[in-house]
């Protein structure tokens, strides 16, 4: 093959043409690379952490900003999404959990309490991004780290109650002080976030004791049952005894007041007849005589009144006997 070589005065002018529009098309190229790495969109929900060779520079907010190519780059944080952590189980998607198949997920949800007994305890952890800065630069993996504090702080609290309280009564005040311990812990590392909520998903006894926990639970619920059932009884009888006993003791108390009313009256009417009996002792015979007849006779019935010297009082009775038929 024969080669060829041309001079400067040589170069044909197609190849002229073709050499100048190629400089003109990567300089385009250029210019649309610099563009397009020169601005950038931040969505509603995030910030933009501008950083210059690895420098923290400044913060963006949402909308079009610009930054200087190559020498800078945008870390785009969702400070406004509530981000979580599952512990216990893992959501493949809405509705639907895994089937514990992990040993680490098992695991992280096996917890010792603080009467030396097992429980299962699958929580999840609800927090947002509250300072992009701490979040990107004070930490190394903060979404780990933050992990390890929300397993460790549960490990806490739970290890700190007994059973029973972290699988019923308790669960609310596990979740609060959960919550506190985490977000002190968070601000000590300066972690950046903002703990929201602490949900206790399930707290179950492990499978191997489960029935014998259960039966536990039915005989203490079976317990406080029998309790509440006697302390109803009790609630019926008693107040009901005592009302009536008071009720007694009160009529006998108005009983008493009463005969000693009756008797004192009784003997102050004696002492005011007393006094009048003194000052005539017949007069007062005749008439306490004749005030007891008074009353004594419309009683009888048919009165016969005789005298020693009457005679013939037989037909007199006949009479009346007849009158009577």
């Amino acid at each position: 093959m024969a080669n060829y070589t041309f001079s400067d005065g040589e170069i044909p002018i197609s190849i002229r043409k073709i050499l100048k529009h190629s400089k003109l098309i990567i300089l385009l190229l250029v210019l649309a690379f610099i563009g397009m790495s020169s601005f950038f969109q931040i969505d509603p929900e995030e910030v933009g952490v501008i950083t210059r060779f690895g420098k923290y520079e400044r913060t963006v907010e949402p909308g079009l900003n610009f930054k200087f190519p190559l020498i800078e780059k945008v870390v785009k944080v969702p400070v406004e999404r509530q981000q979580k952590l599952e512990f216990g189980f893992r959501t493949r998607r809405a509705g639907v959990r895994t089937q514990y198949a992990s040993k680490t997920i098992t695991d992280e949800s096996l917890m010792l309490t603080g009467d030396l007994n097992l429980a299962n305890v699958e929580w999840v952890i609800q927090y947002r991004i509250s300072d992009p800065y701490k979040y990107l630069f004070k930490v190394r993996n903060p979404k780990s780290t933050l992990r390890d504090i929300s397993e460790a702080a549960m490990r806490e609290i739970v290890g700190n109650r007994t059973v029973n309280e972290v699988l019923t009564v308790g669960r609310s005040e596990v979740s609060t002080k959960v919550e506190e311990l985490i977000q002190n812990i968070c601000n000590d590392y300066s972690l950046g976030v903002k703990i929201e909520q602490v949900v206790l998903q399930d707290v179950n006894p492990p499978d191997p004791v489960k029935e014998a926990f259960n039966a536990v639970n039915e005989a203490q619920q079976k317990k406080s049952t029998l309790i509440n059932q006697a302390k109803s009884e009790y609630n019926k009888v008693i107040p009901k005894a005592r009302g009536q006993a008071k009720e007694t003791v009160q009529k006998a108390k108005g009983y008493a007041t009463a005969r000693v009313n009756n008797a004192q009256g009784e003997v102050a009417r004696f002492n005011a007849l007393y006094k009048e009996y003194i000052k005539a002792p017949q007069v007062t015979r005749q008439r306490i005589y004749l005030e007891t007849m008074e009353q004594v006779i419309p009683k009888l019935g048919n009165k016969i009144i005789t005298d020693d010297k009457v005679t013939n009082i037989l037909p007199l009775l006949q009479m009346q006997l007849n009158q009577r038929k």
